[in-house]
């Protein structure tokens, strides 16, 4: 079992901290908060052991989970290189590019493993879409999230739009050609509402819409590609593939039908991907666990976070 510290027991870490304490593949040593009095309260109510000084943690552990405000991810970043050890790192990996650059080739020069919590490669629904997505040319993702204070001191671009970057850079293998953006703010300083619209060089294009004051959450996402359309809904956890293929010649009654205007019939076929229930975050976590001990690649790299905030900042700065 890996030793794992953690730091920055907010709504977010206190989850982690549960996760760590369940998970089998993790001993949690203990955590550290820059709030005191939050500290000791969650350690007298779930028996985590709370390290006023963190230095005092960092010797005892094999890996940090770093679930801290942004603002922070940079320097704990540098404090578990300067460590030695692997970490994890909650999205978005850090505020500024450079400060993501630098904690990429530090942890190269190191050997150090870091994985950045980008929870929806996690997610089942798209797990078990992953296998029917094959080069799609267009994109369609919107993430609407109800009001909530927590988070809106960033751009919902970083808040929110950052996780479906995440995806549609892990799905389109072309570099970005151009990107189009705008935003709205309406109840905060930052945008609240945002829309991308991303250009790839092999010729798709993405269209993302992102809103944090919404009536009702949606987070779908839906590719199109040749013969196939694929649907992914994030917040239900389903999914939908409709493909279409030459009409058989002895097409039953009940078969789905549909000639073009060549004359060319095609069959609508509806599959319906095996979606298996999981922990998202538990498995992100253990993931992890797996990339250190087994010493192979991890599932979401400091290269895919970094390439995320890349696009994501640039959005910011259209908006902007």
């Amino acid at each position: 079992m890996l030793k794992a510290g953690l730091v920055g027991a907010g709504h977010l870490g206190k989850i982690h901290l549960k996760l760590l304490q369940q998970s089998e593949k993790y001993e949690l040593i203990g955590f550290h908060d820059a709030d005191p009095e939050n500290g000791r309260k969650l350690e007298a109510e779930f028996g985590y052991k709370y390290f006023e000084n963190i230095g005092d943690l960092l010797g005892q552990i094999d890996m940090l989970d770093i679930v801290t405000p942004t603002l922070y991810h940079y320097h704990y970043a540098k404090t578990a290189i300067e460590n030695g050890l692997h970490f994890f790192i909650e999205k978005p990996v850090t505020q500024t590019l450079e400060q993501a650059e630098e904690i990429l080739q530090k942890c190269r020069e190191n050997g150090i493993k870091a994985q950045v919590g980008h929870v929806e490669r996690y997610n089942p629904a798209f797990i078990g879409s992953k296998p029917y997505i094959e080069n799609p040319m267009f994109i369609e993702i919107h993430r609407l999230a109800e009001f909530n204070p927590r988070g809106t001191d960033v751009s919902v671009v970083l808040d929110l739009m950052i996780h479906d970057l995440d995806i549609l850079l892990s799905i389109v293998k072309s570099e970005v050609k151009i990107i189009h953006a705008s935003g709205v703010c309406v109840v905060s300083k930052s945008p609240d509402i945002a829309n991308a619209r991303i250009e790839f060089e092999n010729g798709c294009v993405a269209n993302l819409t992102t809103s944090r004051i919404s009536m009702k959450a949606m987070r779908k996402s839906r590719f199109f590609q040749q013969d196939a359309y694929i649907s992914v809904d994030f917040l239900e956890k389903k999914a939908e593939v409709i493909r279409m293929k030459p009409a058989p010649e002895d097409a039953s009654p009940f078969d789905m039908i549909i000639e073009n205007a060549e004359g060319e019939k095609n069959q609508i076929i509806f599959e319906y991907p095996n979606i298996q229930p999981n922990n998202a975050i538990l498995d992100e976590l253990e993931s992890f666990a797996d990339a250190i001990t087994e010493n192979k690649s991890v599932e979401v790299s400091l290269e895919d976070g970094t390439e995320a905030l890349k696009v994501a900042l640039e959005i910011v700065r259209l908006i902007d």
